[in-house]
């Protein structure tokens, strides 16, 4: 690719009453618009900004990878209510609204001359840029934990292979057997997730006929998001075999070790069979090297357009994001990513902008045909992102209304698929 071209549109036209060739009229190029991260936020971007411009800007999304895993409903693959291959996607459907993709790592950003350096050398210039990198993973926030430690004790937090893994570690265990997981201090992806993935956990091994087997929550929360309908459905489903410890009880999580498959805490050590550790996290490292973070490790931003608080040709979407009230989740990046593409779209073309409005809803699934969820709006407010208006699933729930509560959130994965790839 040859990232010096320019675009030209002009011609000649004659000059009829006076009989003289008007000179070449030459338009301006294009505006460039470079996306870095192909998830809900960066693909979603990616494509409203080319299709709702119409060509009157040239989109680039950089994305390493070919294909993308969602991390959402991978809980339902590692539960065996999906298939890998259904969590998997392809970008060939942003081609057809001219997005340029650059599968490559992005490695500097550099905002004094407005240009991205890829891994190869190549330099891609803006006039706004986008940064969606999602998470990284702090393995030193556990003792014990690195990235080599989690090729024995997965964390599963970013899709892909830590996903397979869990999942064969979970089929392969046997009835007697003892998980640990150690969940993440906030703030962090998808707040309900790590206790779908326990119910996911459990509907496998009760599936498999275990009556022995248990599952230890260590949390360094003293609560969690959907805490009293998930442990109404583990009561009701997985009576005995889910325990779940607040700080008060564990009295803090000393560390792990990987090469005797124990966790030692202040109540006690557990040896166990599978041991999945979800550390903290923190923004995408190509934002933390942009200085497009503050001290939390996270990235702020304007709340009306996504836009960084440390530089105005920057927006960031998603994970990585400082969003208030929204959640750290795949539909809080498509919505966010919907704002920020409108605000980018009126900036770099003159066209008409709204004011901005932001929607959530997070499903989990408990188990079979029994799913809850929780969600909001959200608008612009005393400079963060505020929530307007707020449900959640509650308990005791009609078994009709949870079985359609689960046929949304099937029907929302599909809907918002097509929204980011297609």
């Amino acid at each position: 690719m040859n990232t010096n071209r320019r675009q030209f549109i002009g011609g000649a036209g004659a000059l009829v009453a006076t009989g003289a060739l008007a000179a070449p009229a030459i338009a301006q190029a294009k505006p460039r618009v470079v996306v870095i991260g192909g998830g809900p936020g960066g693909a979603t971007l990616a494509k409203y900004v080319a299709r709702d411009s119409q060509g009157a800007i040239h989109v680039t999304l950089i994305e390493p990878l070919k294909e993308f895993v969602t991390c959402f409903h991978s809980n339902l693959y590692l539960g065996d209510f999906r298939p890998y291959d259904s969590i998997t996607h392809n970008y060939s459907g942003l081609a057809k609204y001219g997005v340029t993709l650059v599968h490559e790592p992005a490695a500097l950003i550099n905002p004094q001359t407005k240009t991205v350096r890829l891994a190869s050398h190549t330099t891609l210039p803006y006039d706004r840029l986008v940064v969606a990198p999602g998470i990284d993973i702090k393995f030193d926030s556990v003792p014990g934990y690195s990235e080599k430690a989690s090729e024995v004790m997965p964390h599963a937090w970013k899709p892909g292979p830590q996903t397979q893994l869990l999942k064969k570690q979970l089929d392969s265990l046997e009835d007697g057997a003892t998980i640990v997981m150690i969940a993440p201090p906030n703030p962090y992806r998808c707040p309900p997730g790590p206790y779908e993935r326990v119910s996911m956990m459990a509907h496998v091994l009760k599936k498999k006929g275990h009556t022995k087997s248990r599952i230890i929550v260590l949390d360094p929360k003293p609560s969690f998001s959907k805490q009293a309908l998930f442990s109404e459905g583990w009561e009701k489903y997985y009576p005995g075999m889910i325990e779940w410890q607040d700080p008060k009880m564990h009295g803090g999580i000393k560390g792990v070790d990987p090469s005797t498959m124990t966790v030692k805490t202040d109540l006690g050590e557990y040896k166990a069979q599978l041991v999945n550790v979800i550390p903290a996290q923190m923004a995408g490292k190509i934002a933390r090297d942009a200085g497009l973070t503050n001290d939390s490790g996270w990235c702020p931003i304007k709340p009306e357009s996504m836009q960084s608080a440390k530089d105005a040709n920057i927006y960031v979407l998603g994970d990585a994001s400082i969003a208030g009230d929204m959640p750290k989740s795949a539909f809080s990046a498509n919505s966010q990513a919907k704002v920020a593409a409108m605000v980018i779209r009126g900036e770099l073309t003159k066209s008409p902008t709204f004011p901005p409005r932001y929607t959530n809803t997070c499903w989990s699934m408990i188990e079979t045909d029994d799913t809850v969820k929780v969600g909001g709006r959200y608008e612009p407010k005393d400079g963060k992102i505020a929530a307007v208006e707020t449900f959640i699933s509650k308990t005791g729930e009609d078994e009709d209304l949870r079985k359609q509560t689960q046929a949304e959130n099937m029907g929302w994965y599909q809907g918002i698929i097509a929204d980011i790839f297609a």
